[in-house]
């Protein structure tokens, strides 16, 4: 309800569309409905220069026919925002003329010509005095730059509503730039300042023109629940009203959270299976599927030892429902690169835990910074003594 109430206060504009670049990205991947579905919204708001971009990178033919169709019509639209945009210079007030300049910007983005909406929007950014007009509009080069992949652009303008909050941004605008923000962190592989952020927002989500409430919940999910400590993950995600409330609607995302709080470790390998071919499917998690697998074989790893000094390997693959011949290979693997504290015993076949004694690191840290400081003070005293 206040969601609602909040987003009908403060108007969004929902361009560009972000469900094209879900579109354009799994029409990349051969996805035949995609792109058509893709073509559809081309062909009913007119993109000629995103048309033009993804012939470029998907190898389309080029119709030149329809090209040529919405090239005219975004001809005739511009020409119309311009006459607008004329009258209000020349018979109209300042917030008229700002009006009319973020019109053009508008259309320019909603079309996928990015070059001249980036330049529109500064212009006017450049005609707006009030601070919430300016955030929106920093907000609208957000969009931009998260439609056509150009993470500069982003992180530029993310720095600068940053900057503008820290002004006296209202309450609505505040977490509005948060769910921005954890967007973007989590396109980085920033899972836990991503979960920080849209944790945050959980109770106050209205960053509808990004993505709806189900697909705000799943980001949720995968950025805490490989990032948290166990602990949070149960007061913050597992147990929160929030996200139970919408989790049940994916039962992928539900099994895989529930199977590793409960430590039931072979529905958790079934469930991280399914969950890896739902990010593959989405463009901004797909990059960082890879990673996100093995992070939560790691914490699964790591969360079965602690409860043991031992354990069979037998015992231990069985419950994750694999061969013994895998987990070997899995385990060694951690356990070289320093992701697991334990070792292999072949010949007995267990699997020794080997917690590090946080004392003796610190005995050996303090060694190492001695040793250092030492060093520092023999090389000082040469030069004295020179």
């Amino acid at each position: 309800f206040f969601g609602v109430m909040a987003s009908e206060e403060t108007p969004v504009n929902y361009v560009p569309n972000l469900k094209l670049t879900q579109l354009r990205f799994k029409a990349s991947r051969g996805n035949n409905e995609a792109a058509e579905e893709l073509m559809v919204h081309i062909k009913e708001k007119n993109m000629a220069p995103f048309y033009i971009t993804l012939c470029e990178q998907l190898k389309w033919n080029l119709d030149k026919k329809l090209l040529k169709e919405m090239q005219d019509a975004n001809e005739n639209r511009l020409k119309e925002l311009q006459e607008i945009l004329k009258d209000a210079e020349e018979n109209l007030g300042d917030n008229e003329v700002r009006e009319a300049c973020l019109a053009r910007a508008q259309f320019f983005s909603e079309i996928g010509n990015k070059k001249d909406a980036v330049k529109a929007y500064r212009i006017t950014a450049e005609k707006t005095v009030p601070l919430g007009q300016r955030l929106d509009v920093a907000f609208s080069v957000i969009r931009v730059g998260l439609f056509h992949d150009d993470k500069d652009l982003v992180r530029r303008n993310i720095e600068k509503a940053q900057y503008m909050i820290e002004e006296g941004g209202d309450w609505d605008r505040k977490n509005r730039l948060k769910v921005y923000e954890a967007f973007y962190a989590m396109s980085l592989r920033q899972f836990s300042k991503a979960a920080e952020l849209f944790l945050s927002t959980i109770s106050t989500f209205i960053s509808y023109e990004l993505f709806d409430y189900d697909t705000f919940i799943f980001y949720t999910v995968v950025t805490s629940i490989v990032s948290l400590p166990r602990i949070q993950l149960k007061e913050k995600v597992v147990e929160a009203p929030d996200v139970l409330s919408v989790v049940h609607r994916m039962p992928v995302v539900y099994s895989l959270l529930k199977s590793f709080y409960n430590s039931n470790y072979k529905e958790f390998f079934t469930s991280l299976a399914s969950i890896s071919d739902r990010m593959k499917e989405d463009k901004f998690l797909a990059p960082h599927t890879t990673y996100f697998c093995r992070e939560m074989r790691i914490r699964a790893y790591s969360q079965l030892l602690e409860s043991y000094r031992s354990v069979q390997l037998s015992i231990m693959a069985k419950q994750f429902g694999v061969t013994e011949e895998f987990l070997d290979k899995e385990l060694s693997r951690f356990i070289a690169s320093e992701r697991i504290h334990c070792k292999i015993d072949k010949v007995a076949g267990i699997v020794e835990t080997t917690r590090p004694d946080s004392k003796n690191a610190q005995y050996q840290q303090a060694i190492k910074q001695g040793d250092i400081l030492l060093n520092r003070i023999q090389k000082l005293s040469r030069v004295i003594h020179i």
